[in-house]
């Protein structure tokens, strides 16, 4: 495909290990030149498609558009390459901006300071020639200006999506330690999930999995209930094309098949949960119960579990212990016919579930390293079913 003018390289950001998803989902909305890259993702789109990635993809954080590259040995350097930038013609005086920065490797050591000579180089730039100066917005600012430093290699890139993209708009309130909706959507998607099946969280917190659950199921745009987004600020915005795009990504919106069942322990978070269930308008899609997941009955039929239990970070090694060894009691005794999905930062107290994982892999979750391991609950015992397998091999 020959790329026009109107075609520009993208890179949407996402958590560590969502690379092939992220991918996956940029493929689906018909991005091109995908390339994977650590933590992020890169491709080539038009402006619709921007919209789109910022509207419809369940695993990037940021989409992030190039505009400048240099070289840059010293803060010199730095100062003078984000000066050659003709910045008025992105903004005004009369607009804000904020900057992120991330180095790593060759003379920059601190972002901050990074940060710091950009601002200069294009404050002095506008005073120059208008005699005045935007002012910094570090919480809601017009324009968010990424610095990203490899090397000595300089990367200016715009913030199309303001705010990160995990921040969906639904949650208004979370339990302790909540996850990140960017790595549940990533957790669910490798599951396979489609909405097919029964879907339950038996630790569910804060209502993060089973709404993220219910979106990839329904097919609901992740960007559903967010009103706004960096690019609207932008100069070369188009309202109604950003309307074109919500409008046919809502258009998808199914129901789904499968029954979705949250649960926990703790009756604040089942409050939490169910507040959050109703944000995003799902309360007859979602079942959220206070339920122990030994107590628990899930839905007839299979399905997938999927938990995000506690780590050693959160409670005392006896207590991490007893509770792993009771999940994998739980899955035993109540969860046949399901494909049980556990993630933990704990590898020693992963072992206490005492059945052999079909899948492991490795996501962060935050800055945790963790297993994310695959059980597949058999309806009869293991053994019946390697006979019976045996057993239609030789028929």
């Amino acid at each position: 495909m020959q790329h026009t003018d109107s075609h520009f390289t993208l890179i949407a950001k996402t958590v560590s290990g969502l690379e092939p998803l992220l991918a996956n989902e940029l493929t689906k909305i018909g991005a091109t030149d995908i390339l994977p890259l650590t933590r992020a993702v890169s491709f080539k789109a038009d402006k619709r498609l921007m919209y789109r990635a910022n509207y419809e993809l369940h695993t990037a954080l940021r989409v992030l558009k190039p505009i400048h590259q240099f070289v840059a040995h010293n803060e010199n350097a730095l100062y003078d390459g984000v000066s050659k930038f003709q910045w008025h013609e992105l903004f005004t005086v009369d607009q804000t901006f904020a900057i992120d920065a991330v180095v790593s490797g060759g003379a920059f050591t601190h972002s901050h300071y990074v940060a710091l000579r950009t601002k200069d180089a294009i404050v002095d730039q506008f005073r120059d020639r208008f005699g005045a100066r935007p002012s910094i917005d570090v919480n809601n600012p017009d324009l968010r200006i990424s610095v990203h430093i490899a090397e000595n290699q300089v990367s200016l890139l715009l913030d199309s999506s303001g705010e990160s993209l995990h921040k969906r708009g639904y949650r208004t309130m979370v339990d302790k330690a909540p996850i990140n909706e960017v790595l549940a959507a990533g957790l669910i998607l490798m599951t396979g999930w489609q909405g097919d099946r029964n879907f339950v969280d038996a630790m569910c917190g804060s209502g993060t999995i089973p709404i993220e659950a219910a979106m990839l199921g329904m097919q609901i745009p992740a960007g559903y209930y967010r009103n706004s987004y960096g690019f609207m600020r932008w100069k070369d915005y188009e309202p109604e094309l950003w309307e074109s795009v919500k409008s046919t990504a809502d258009e998808q919106i199914r129901e789904m098949e499968g029954h979705i069942l949250g649960s926990d322990h703790s009756a604040k978070a089942v409050e939490i949960a169910r507040a959050n269930v109703r944000n995003a308008h799902l309360n007859h899609d979602i079942q959220i119960i206070k339920k122990d997941m030994e107590a628990l009955v899930p839905p007839e039929g299979g399905g997938i579990l999927l938990i995000n239990p506690p780590y050693g970070e959160r409670l005392e090694e006896e207590d991490l212990t007893a509770l792993y060894k009771t999940i994998g009691d739980s899955l035993k005794k109540q969860f046949k016919g399901y494909n049980a999905w556990i993630i933990s930062s704990d590898f020693q107290a992963m072992k206490m579930i005492g059945l052999k994982p079909s899948v492991k892999k490795t996501v962060f979750n935050g800055p945790l390293e963790c297993r994310y391991m695959r059980f597949d609950i058999f309806e009869g015992s293991y053994k019946q079913m390697k006979t019976e397998k045996a057993e239609k091999r030789r028929e």
